[in-house]
């Protein structure tokens, strides 16, 4: 049996997971990761995307939109800036992550910000929901 973590996720509304995974598929700024049992520590800020976590009974899937992560050999703590569920978003909700998205980008008018926002759109192809 694969070793286990302790893994956590959390937004501002609310605790969405707290299990016992074998990995975590993070997405990363500087690239995707995948943290196990006896990870090095590590820090690192999350970009738009589908964080994945394995365990016993499968696997669940969260749509972030950025946050940071705070990975040890024994677990993994997430920390979004909002996360659903990926069952949870619909249309309706992925509309309101991309005006988020764009408007953020309408005020910086930064790389950084339209990286956010094509990686907000890449979520929404991943998840076969349309930017409108």
């Amino acid at each position: 049996m694969a070793e286990m973590l302790q893994f956590d996720l959390v937004s501002p509304e609310r605790r969405l997971a707290s299990v016992q995974a074998t990995e975590v598929q993070i997405p990363g700024a500087d690239g995707d990761m995948t943290a196990m049992a006896n990870h090095a520590p590590t820090i690192t800020t999350l970009r738009p995307g589908v964080l994945r976590v394995i365990h016993a009974n499968g696997s669940d899937d969260y749509v972030v939109s950025g946050g940071f992560a705070e990975i040890s050999a024994q677990g993994v703590s997430v920390l979004a800036e909002q996360a659903l569920p990926s069952a949870e978003v619909d249309q309706a909700k992925y509309d309101g992550m991309v005006a988020g998205a764009r408007e953020a980008h309408d005020a910086a008018k930064s790389d950084e910000s339209a990286k956010t926002l094509a990686d907000m759109i890449a979520v929404g192809a991943a998840l076969g929901l349309a930017a409108r």
